[in-house]
Order: C-alpha cells, then sequence, then structure tokens
C-alpha cells in the first residue's frame, strides 16, 4: 500500500496531497477535487466523530477465527462493506482516463469478494462508462443515478436497469448541486409519491432500489414509505452541504428507528477495518468508503483496490477478535464504550 499511495500522490498532483490521515483538513474548500465543502465542516465532521468512538476490549472467549462473511440484499459477500460511487476523473486532474478508474473500482472489488457503485454526473463519459463496465461484468457493480428533473432522469434509469445490475440507487444527497442546475441539467429533491414510482419501476425490473444521503430520522421513515430496500446514511461525503453533522452521529437514531425495515448502508469518514466494525456496532448492515479507495485505484488499479480491501479486512478480522466477535451478526452496541 505504500507503494500505491506514493504512486496516487504522483499522479494526483493538484487535486488530492494523499495525507497519512484523510480528514479533510488540508484540502477545505477543493470542490472539484477531494475536499469538502465551503471550510470542510462535514467531511472533518465525518472523520472526527467516527474516531471519538471507542470499543470494549474483550480477550477471555474462545474467538480466534471470526468470519467476516454476510449477505446483503441478495449478495454473498465476503465481508460487509462497498466502494462508495464516486465518478468524474476531472475532479482529480484525470489521473486516470473514466474507464480505468471505474474498472479498477469494480474488479478489484470483486476480486476482493465485496462489490463497488458507480457514479454519475456531467460529463456523460461518468455515467456511460460506469454502465458499460457494469454490463462487461455481467451486472456485478450498483450503479447510482442523481435526482435529475426532467428526462434524463428516466434515460439514466433504463440504462442502469438494462446494465444486468441487481442492486441501483439514487444519490438525493446531490439534490443541491446548484453547478448541475447553472449548466443545464437539473437536479432537485423529490417527494415520497415521486421516488415511489422510481422505486417501483426498479422492482418491476427485478432490481433492488438504494436511497442515498439520509441524515435524519425523518427522511429515513419517508424511505420507508417509498418502497426502497435500503437506504444510505451519506452527507456525500460533506460536498454538498457543510452544516451537517458527522454520518457515525445520527446513525443509531435512524437504525433505531428503520432497522428492521430497511437494509442501513453508512458512509463517510470511514478510515479502517475498525471504522467499519464501529458503524457496524452502531447499526449499519454494511459500510461504504469512499475517498481511500480512490486513491486505491489511481495509484494501483485493480491489484490497488484488491490489496486496499484486504487490509481492510484484517483489521476489521483482528476488531472481532479484540472485542469477542466471532461472526458480523456478533457486532453490536454492547462492543462500544460508554463514555
Amino acid at each position: 500500500m505504500n507503494d500505491i499511495r506514493k504512486n496516487a500522490k504522483e499522479r494526483m498532483k493538484g487535486s488530492c496531497r494523499v495525507c497519512p490521515v484523510c480528514d479533510g483538513r488540508a484540502c477545505a474548500g477543493e470542490v472539484p477535487g477531494m475536499g469538502g465543502l465551503g471550510d470542510g465542516a462535514a467531511f472533518k465532521n465525518n472523520v472526527r466523530a467516527l474516531a471519538a468512538v471507542s470499543l470494549n476490549m474483550r480477550l477471555i472467549h474462545e474467538v480466534r477465527e471470526p468470519s467476516a462473511k454476510c449477505a446483503w440484499l441478495g449478495l454473498e459477500l465476503s465481508m460487509p462493506v462497498v466502494a462508495a460511487p464516486i465518478g468524474g476523473m476531472f475532479n482529480f486532474k484525470e489521473a486516470v482516463s473514466e474507464d480505468a478508474y471505474v474498472k479498477a473500482i469494480l474488479e478489484g472489488s470483486r476480486a476482493a469478494g465485496v462489490i463497488g457503485c458507480t457514479g454519475d454526473g456531467v460529463p456523460p463519459v461518468i455515467n456511460c462508462t460506469a454502465l458499460d463496465c457494469i454490463v462487461g461484468l455481467q451486472g456485478y457493480g450498483i450503479p447510482f443515478i442523481k435526482p435529475w428533473e426532467n428526462e434524463e432522469l428516466e434515460v439514466k434509469m433504463e440504462r442502469a436497469l438494462a446494465s444486468g445490475c441487481s442492486i441501483m440507487g439514487m444519490d438525493i444527497d446531490a439534490a443541491g448541486l446548484v453547478t448541475l442546475r447553472k449548466m443545464g441539467r437539473p437536479v432537485g429533491p423529490k417527494s415520497v409519491r415521486e421516488l415511489s414510482r422510481i422505486v417501483d419501476k426498479a422492482h418491476a425490473a427485478g432490481v433492488k432500489f438504494l436511497l442515498k444521503g439520509v441524515m435524519t430520522v425523518s427522511d429515513a421513515l419517508l424511505a420507508a414509505e417509498t418502497g426502497a430496500d435500503g437506504i444510505v446514511v451519506s452527507n456525500h461525503g460533506g460536498r454538498v452541504f457543510a452544516a451537517t453533522p458527522g454520518t457515525v452521529e445520527v446513525l443509531p437514531a435512524i437504525a433505531g428507528a428503520v432497522g428492521g425495515r430497511l437494509s442501513i448502508m453508512v458512509d463517510g469518514g470511514v478510515r479502517s477495518g475498525t471504522d467499519v466494525f464501529t458503524m457496524l456496532a452502531l447499526g449499519a448492515n454494511v459500510v461504504g468508503i469512499g475517498r481511500p479507495l480512490a486513491v486505491a485505484a489511481i495509484g494501483g488499479g485493480s491489484e490497488g483496490v484488491r490489496a486496499y480491501w484486504d487490509g481492510i479486512r484484517a483489521e476489521l478480522e483482528q476488531t472481532m477478535i479484540l472485542t469477542g466477535c466471532k461472526d458480523i451478526a456478533s457486532i453490536t452496541t454492547s462492543a462500544v464504550f460508554q463514555r
């Protein structure tokens, strides 16, 4: 990973410093790029809040070889993680081609026994490349589309459903991207009725649907009304609204309100296998990782992504041993230290 990070740092000059700790301090306001919006507060909140959670170390037990395997929305995964949707290599000054990036994420994730998500946006190469790569992998990927306001929504949804994927999603946390509106490609919030129609269309095609960008209990309950299969607790990596709390701060309440009714994915500030464990203990079913995987993909291609995931699995299993959890189902709030 040191070599991969070194290579990524060279390729990403001007767009990412590949800091030892990816916490949003050095790149605040660098959007496009890897930074968080404005002063980067939401990005920094994600990392800070997660790092503030401590775990209970337990070592009087018989857990020596824990299993991180899990089933999620019809998939069998080697561990409960996914590559969060990122697209648009123009954000990284074309450090690699769009095609090379998406293939690295999807192929490297599949090789590690997990799955990658793909992004959407402007220019069209983002969405088209993502869906072409998913088709090339016989549907092994999760495409996300933005909450477009015109016929672009229908066109992109049809393309996603035709990719062979078994799960797709919409990042409703992109609804405030005014830059897209200025480019003549408007996005905006969706009502429960509108989202229900979209979810029904996916279900009619045999595809499960995720709503990404849920940060409150009220939105989680409304998401359940749409018939969606799952939500993603996410603030878009702190790139759309600087005033939000960290995702781990809102996760427990959301899980308490809709856990069992909806599958819960969470992303934001996850940097280690221990972070993955913490998110699971606080109510997530699966955990998304974004920026570190972008670095791995740009610095090492599919092998870089595979190597990154191998490291996360090792850290997750080590944390499971240190907390006495034999499998993913054993990871509960009892593992979290209460101050």
